[in-house]
């Protein structure tokens, strides 16, 4: 395979995937792109390699950025914009899982607090099971989220090592 198919076959692929996360298939063939680029690559470019509209093109760099997985860039003596993804994998991971928690994880624990505190009839059946259910759900949610910090404030490492010695 030649570096120009297997560049194709990973940017298809990291656009398939990102779709199974929740993520914008064209957001994450963008990400593929800037990933393999070893230089900053500007909107035409990008537009180009993919085959997508200069508007297509613009809403996604500003998604990437507000994930916090893109980064503009200017050359000097140039007045086009340059796009650069940081290549470090665990960077990546760790900013993910940032934005996945504050969109996602975050809204979903406030409403289990909420859950938490229904009142009802303790020998109600009903009662008693939605009131497990979400005492449950609301215990799960939190180890999540407290797997999730681990990871956001160690590096790769000390996360690892962690985990590890969870299942020890």
């Amino acid at each position: 395979m030649e570096l120009k198919e297997a560049k194709q076959k990973f940017i298809e692929t990291w656009g398939k995937l990102g779709a199974e996360w929740g993520i914008n298939r064209t957001m994450a063939r963008v990400h593929a792109l800037l990933l393999l680029s070893a230089e900053p690559l500007s909107t035409e470019e990008i537009m180009q390699d993919l085959n997508i509209s200069r508007g297509n093109a613009s809403m996604t760099l500003r998604d990437l950025m507000g994930w916090g997985l893109v980064e503009k860039q200017y050359k000097p003596g140039e007045r086009k914009e340059y796009f650069y993804a940081d290549k470090d994998t665990w960077n990546i991971a760790r900013q993910v899982a940032r934005e996945r928690r504050k969109r996602e994880l975050d809204p979903v624990l406030k409403v289990l607090e909420e859950l938490m505190k229904v009142e009802g009839d303790t020998k109600d059946p009903a009662f008693k099971t939605f009131n497990q259910s979400v005492k449950d759900i609301n215990k799960l949610a939190k180890n999540v989220d407290k797997t999730l910090d681990i990871m956001i404030r160690t590096e790769e490492n000390g996360f690892w090592r962690t985990i590890f010695n969870i299942f020890r």
